[in-house]
């Protein structure tokens, strides 16, 4: 196979991350470690020179490169601008976090860095194989940075986990893909999907392999009953780990939904319907009433993150243009609050204490009223409180829903969400409330303070004025789909 420069171009980003990481990686090899600022430097302009790259050849039109192994369309452009936006932000928010535990090291960057490439080439997948690929990148990246920590005995355990989990989920994944493959004959998403619609295949054969692929993703997105391994991943990690596993993934893990079901299976849609409504509810049961017995602040919000996942499968099984661009709405909302809650507890440690606990956060308001506020704007929003952006993504979701006729799931949702509002405003009422434990001054870096505002404040004014980004998201999905 020759390539091209025309067959490079569309993948340009991916090639380029791909050449820099190495070249940061050696670098990183020759520099001593009070200069390993500038492996951080390094890791940050890459990003900007991809969103650069994707910025400046992004068409609008869809292009399929590699023999239709890779598109190249506003979707995926637009998923890509939001994960080098999330994944610049772990990276300034977890500097000083690092630093202070000296896991501040080029290991790190790279394997975040790593870890972005398998995202890109997930959200750009157009062939069974390649979304494989990029899965299994992101994998061996994430469980690296679990165990980073080596003298912790809580993230090795968390990363073994993990791993042997994860592994189950891939080879669940693999296997449905390989009973698609089987009655189809195709690995390519665009001809199976048109396979699939001519009636193609056995409709036995593809029903047990769609119930393998659901398996599959519904691990990656951290939904019940695959759940168990992410409240042990988020409170064993470090928290600048579970930052990046907490918000730059669902961004990835969205794009591979949308691939593989509302584009690959979409003939199916009455099957995988079913399933992920029983998936829907059973999330949003379990998250948010065991979140409320946690007091440890990384394993509630990760019962949290399991009811959102939920609420956006409820997105996604409306099986719309409508659904599935407030499905995107609502993961950019939550990427945008999961920045700001576990930038948070980075923001509150310091060396040798980790701000974690839900007593940490007591009489926060009396500390530093500022970041009391901000963290106000976030449990609102996770809540769904008016008029932050949490607030219309799941109005946007539940409009979708009712659509599509499945009322009663969005009664549900509702219900669930009324229990979930509970955890949030609980630690409101410990920030502004109760005495605080803790007189520590709260100094964070300029640059801490800056972008930590900003997210503060973007939630805010997202919930406000939504419309410019929820036009964005059903421009995208409509030009993709």
């Amino acid at each position: 196979m020759t390539l091209t420069l025309n067959d490079l171009m569309p993948m340009l980003p991916e090639v380029f991350l791909l050449a820099a990481t190495c070249a940061i990686l050696v670098f990183d090899l020759f520099i001593p470690s009070e200069k390993r600022f500038a492996t951080y430097l390094l890791s940050l302009g890459t990003l900007m020179v991809c969103g650069w790259i994707t910025w400046t050849t992004a068409t609008g039109i869809t292009t399929y490169t590699m023999h239709g192994m890779f598109v190249d369309d506003l979707l995926s452009d637009t998923l890509k601008m939001m994960l080098y936006v999330t994944v610049g932000l772990v990276m300034v928010y977890s500097r000083h976090y690092l630093h202070q535990r000296d896991m501040f090291s080029g290991e790190f960057f790279a394997l975040v860095l790593f870890a972005t490439l398998g995202m890109m080439v997930m959200i750009s997948a157009n062939h069974f194989l390649t979304l494989y690929m990029g899965l299994e990148l992101l994998s061996l990246s994430l469980y690296a940075l679990v165990a980073l920590q080596r003298d912790s005995a809580i993230a090795a355990e968390a990363a073994m986990k993990y791993f042997i989990l994860g592994a189950l989920a891939s080879g669940m994944l693999l296997y449905g893909m390989s009973m698609v493959y089987g009655t189809t004959g195709n690995l390519d998403i665009t001809r199976i999907a048109l396979l699939l619609q001519a009636g193609v295949g056995s409709n036995m054969v593809l029903v047990f392999g769609l119930v393998f692929i659901v398996a599959g993703l519904a691990f990656k997105l951290g939904v019940v009953p695959f759940h168990m391994w992410l409240p042990d991943v988020y409170q064993g990690a470090p928290t600048a780990v579970t930052l990046f596993i907490g918000t730059a993934t669902k961004i990835a893990a969205f794009a591979f939904v949308i691939r593989l079901l509302a584009q690959a299976l979409q003939a199916f849609a009455g099957d995988w319907q079913q399933m992920l409504a029983i998936m829907a509810v059973l999330s949003m049961a379990v998250g948010n009433i065991t979140a409320i017995a946690q007091t440890n602040l990384k394993r509630m919000l990760a019962y949290s993150t399991i009811s959102h996942m939920g609420f956006l499968l409820l997105g996604i099984l409306a099986a719309s243009i409508n659904g599935y661009s407030s499905a995107m709405f609502y993961i950019v909302a939550y990427v945008l609050t999961g920045l700001g809650a576990f930038g948070m507890i980075m923001l509150l440690s310091r060396k040798g204490f980790e701000a974690d606990n839900l007593e940490d956060l007591k009489g926060l308001n009396q500390r530093n009223p500022w970041y009391a506020f901000l963290l106000l704007l976030i449990m609102f929003s996770l809540a769904g409180v008016p008029p932050t952006i949490g607030f219309y993504a799941k109005l946007a979701v539940l409009q979708a829903v009712i659509n599509a006729g499945f009322t009663r799931l969005a009664v549900a949702a509702v219900l669930f969400s009324l229990i979930g509002a509970f955890y949030y405003l609980r630690i409101v009422r410990l920030m502004y409330f109760e005495k605080p434990h803790d007189h520590h001054v709260i100094a964070p870096s300029f640059d801490m303070q800056l972008l930590m505002g900003a997210n503060g404040l973007a939630v805010l004014m997202l919930g406000i004025l939504p419309q410019p980004l929820m036009a964005m998201c059903i421009y995208a999905v409509e030009q993709s789909l």
